[in-house]
Formats: structure tokens, C-alpha cells, sequence
């Protein structure tokens, strides 16, 4: 007998979190941090539904936050056990858990000093200590190659071309049985990152008994793409007033398809030449390890012989020292800065939108989905306002989205990847989307696969 409880990425887009118990043993696949509304935040301070200790193991899909932000909670918990993960995964969170654990603790003094808590003192979730700690039980697997990781449990990573490293999971229980965990499932003829693997088994195996699939965009699809054009057209209109254009975007994965789409568009001149800055040091780090993983990319993103970089623009400069990013948070000069978090709820770019939202020659650029409750989806929703750093800061800023950048997969994309399946999955169910896009992907998985899905509820438990 096995089941599997959703704590987490059911009826929300945060928070992946997928226990799996079976003969006895414990996994828990993914482990993410939840985000954006106030609500889903107060889940991580939650006690966790089983005693950490008692995990075997932990799986983990990609380096987001919302899939591996809450390790080294876990883990100052009690957890003690092995964590597996893809290369790239594990690389990636060299950089996203401990820079996380480094904003939770600045934002827990800030919010100390300035007084806007209503708790005394405000604590981080999770320290860098914590983190570093995580980071030492993670353990490398390479794609395509099976591995027990507890008694009568093995995984299985494929390639999902949503992130360097990500991977949807195929897990094989002692009795038979095959779950396979989507992840975040990547988009189809993108740059950067190859299309996602089809979900037909490499072995020849039926379908899955059991299969989760992400819905972040299931109730509909992405803009058509216009080789760069939206961008393009923002650009030379802050251009003409002189502005900023200032882009929030989340540090692994989107940075490396902006700074595509810049080199390419000022080297068919479509664009004037900006300075381009990129004010993340988890950015910047990430850049390193996409170029050195140069072959887990697309064929075309590895560089000519005497190129510099696929990545580095005509005036491309990198932000490394806080006071490199004080000074260019106060500049009023025309450029394009670059930084993170990418729905707006931390780090670097909120000094940035401080400074420059009150300012009508500049422009807020969104390139990615924005939850619900963030300062991002407030913006892209037209508010006069948004909070940041405990003040009101008012919105005179033009505020602009392009939703061709999502590396999340479309409606038609997922139910292309799903087409891919060797037949229909015993038990199909639908997680990490807000409820229309879950309802959404539903309705489109029935009408045109003729399969039935369900939408899996926070803490629900199914037999496997």
C-alpha cells in the first residue's frame, strides 16, 4: 500500500511539496517555499505534517524557490537524509537556498530597525547556516539513470527543459508501480534550453499508474511569438523618454533569455545600444554555470570561437557590490537593469523600484508569471500604489508584461507533452496552478485526450 499527500502546489502555483510513503518509507518530492499571499506565506511557519527525521529522502525536480525553498527549513527541522537532484539542480542551489536564506535574514533586520513587524524581534525563516547545511546532503544523479534512493523506491530524471538541471521524475515503488512527478514542464522551440523529452519511457514501460502535471498556464496559451518584437518596441519607447526600464525577473533561467533576446535584437539593430546591467549576484553566478553546461544547451546558444560570451551584450555590465547597485539605483541615466526577484517580493529590485516607480519616463517590464498576492501581480493589475521596504510608493511608472518569456509550458504545450505519454496514465492529477488555469487544463485534457483529471487539494492523501 502507498500514498502520496500534497503539502503543497495544490490549488496554488507555490509551494511544491509531494510525500510519497510506501512500505514503510518516506519521500518527500520537492520541497518549495510558498509565496505571495499572506496565506500561503504563513504555511512555511507551519509545523510539518511528519516528523522530518522520518524522510528518507528528498527528490527535487529544479532549483526554484517554490521547489527548493524550503530545504533547509526541513532540515533545521531534523532532516538528516540524502536530498537527489540533476547536476544542474544541484548546482543551482549553491546559489538560490543560501541568496534566499541572505534576503530572509536582511528582510528579518531591516524589518527590525525600521519597526514595520508585528513581531518582536522578526526572524528569518531559515539562516544561511541552515542552508549550507542543506546543500551538504544533496546528492547528484545524472539524467536518465534509475536510482534506488530508498528501500524499494528508485527515481528516475528526464529532461523537462523549464530550467538548467530541471527534470520531470519517474518513481518506481517495489510493487511495480510508476508515479511520474511533471515538475515544471519547459516550453517547445525556445532559445537557451532544448525542448522538454517526450514522457514515453525509455525502457518501453505502459503508461504511469499515477501522474502529476503542472497547470500554470493550463486555461490558456502563450502570445505567438514575434522574434523579439514586444521587447523590441519597449525598449525604444524608454528609449525616447530617456527612462529606465527596469525588469524584475527571477535569476536563473530568465536572465540568460534576456540577455539573448538584447544581443540579438541590437545585433540586428532593432534596438539602440543600452547600457544593459544585471544587478543579481545570484544572476551572475548562474550565468557561470549555464556557460559551463554549455551542452545541456540549445545547439545554437554555444558560442562562435573568439565570442565572449552568447550572453554578454554590447555595453553589458555586471552589478557585483551593493555599492555598485546603491550607485546605479540613484542614477537617472537610460539603461536597462536586470534584476531579481522576479515577481517583485525581494532582493535588489525592490531598491530599484523604489527609486524609479515614482518616475514617468521609466518602465516596469514583468517577463514571468506573477502570483497571486505579490507586488508583481499588483503592478501588472494597475495598483497606484505598492508597499516596499514599509512605505507607500506611488506608481507613476508605465508598467508593461510579455508573456512569450514564460518557461512554463502553455495549454497546447502541455497537452502536447502529455500526447506524448504511451497511453493513458492510470490516475491523471493537476497541480501547482490557481484554480481557472487547474479547471482550465481539465476541461482541455478531456476534450482532446479524452482523459479525465483531478485537481488535487492541499493536505488530500490518494491511494497510489
Amino acid at each position: 500500500m502507498a500514498e502520496l499527500t500534497f503539502l503543497g502546489a495544490a490549488g496554488t502555483v507555490t509551494g511544491s511539496k509531494y510525500l510519497l510513503e510506501a512500505d514503510g518509507r518516506r519521500v518527500l518530492v520537492d520541497c518549495g517555499l510558498f509565496q505571495g499571499l499572506k496565506e500561503l506565506r504563513l504555511r512555511n511557519w507551519e509545523p510539518f505534517p511528519v516528523p522530518p527525521e522520518s524522510i528518507d529522502a528528498v527528490v527535487l525536480t529544479h532549483a526554484h524557490l517554490d521547489h527548493v525553498g524550503f530545504l533547509p527549513r526541513l532540515v533545521a527541522a531534523g532532516f538528516r537524509g540524502p536530498v537527489f537532484s540533476t547536476a544542474g539542480t544541484a548546482d543551482l542551489c549553491r546559489l538560490v537556498l543560501p541568496d534566499s536564506a541572505r534576503i530572509q535574514e536582511e528582510d528579518a533586520r531591516q524589518a527590525n530597525r525600521q519597526g514595520y513587524t508585528k513581531h518582536h524581534p522578526a526572524l528569518p525563516l531559515y539562516t544561511e547556516a541552515d542552508a549550507f547545511r542543506a546543500l551538504s546532503q544533496i546528492h547528484p544523479v545524472s539524467y536518465r539513470h534509475p536510482i534506488e534512493i530508498a528501500r524499494g523506491i528508485s527515481v528516475e530524471f528526464t529532461p523537462a527543459g523549464h530550467l538548467l538541471g530541471a527534470a520531470f521524475i519517474t518513481c518506481t515503488l517495489a510493487s511495480g508501480k510508476r508515479i511520474l512527478f511533471g515538475g515544471d514542464l519547459g516550453r517547445y522551440n525556445r532559445p537557451v534550453l532544448p525542448d522538454p523529452a517526450d514522457a514515453a519511457s525509455a525502457d518501453g514501460a505502459g503508461p504511469p499508474h499515477l501522474a502529476l502535471v503542472e497547470s500554470t498556464y493550463g486555461d490558456r496559451d502563450h502570445d505567438a511569438e514575434d522574434e523579439g518584437e514586444r521587447l523590441a518596441a519597449v525598449i525604444r519607447d524608454v528609449a525616447a523618454r530617456q527612462g529606465k526600464l527596469i525588469i524584475p525577473s527571477f535569476a536563473i533561467g530568465r536572465v540568460e533569455e534576456l540577455l539573448y533576446w538584447l544581443r540579438r535584437l541590437e545585433r540586428e539593430r532593432r534596438i539602440p545600444v543600452m547600457p544593459v546591467f544585471v544587478d543579481s549576484p545570484m544572476a551572475l553566478e548562474a550565468l557561470k554555470y549555464y556557460t559551463a553546461r554549455v551542452a545541456e544547451l540549445d545547439p545554437d546558444m554555444r558560442p562562435p570561437q573568439k565570442d565572449v560570451s552568447v550572453f554578454a551584450t554590447a555595453r553589458y555590465q555586471a552589478v557585483s557590490s551593493p555599492q555598485q547597485s546603491r550607485e546605479l539605483t540613484a542614477s537617472r541615466r537610460s539603461a536597462i537593469v536586470i534584476s531579481s526577484s522576479g515577481m517583485a517580493t525581494g532582493g535588489r529590485v525592490l531598491h530599484h523600484l523604489e527609486a524609479g516607480l515614482p518616475d514617468p519616463r521609466n518602465t516596469v517590464l514583468f517577463v514571468g508569471y506573477q502570483a497571486a498576492g505579490t507586488r508583481g501581480r499588483s503592478l501588472v493589475a494597475g495598483a497606484p500604489e505598492v508597499k516596499i521596504h514599509g512605505r507607500l510608493v506611488p506608481v507613476r511608472a508605465r508598467i508593461a508584461q510579455i508573456d512569450s518569456m514564460s518557461a512554463h509550458a502553455g495549454r497546447n504545450e502541455l497537452l502536447r507533452w502529455l500526447s506524448t505519454f504511451p497511453g493513458q496514465p492510470g490516475r491523471l492529477v493537476l497541480v501547482h496552478g490557481e484554480p481557472p488555469a487547474l479547471e482550465g487544463l481539465r476541461e482541455a485534457v478531456q476534450q482532446r485526450l479524452g482523459w479525465n483529471g483531478h485537481i488535487a487539494e492541499h493536505r488530500e492523501r490518494i491511494a497510489v
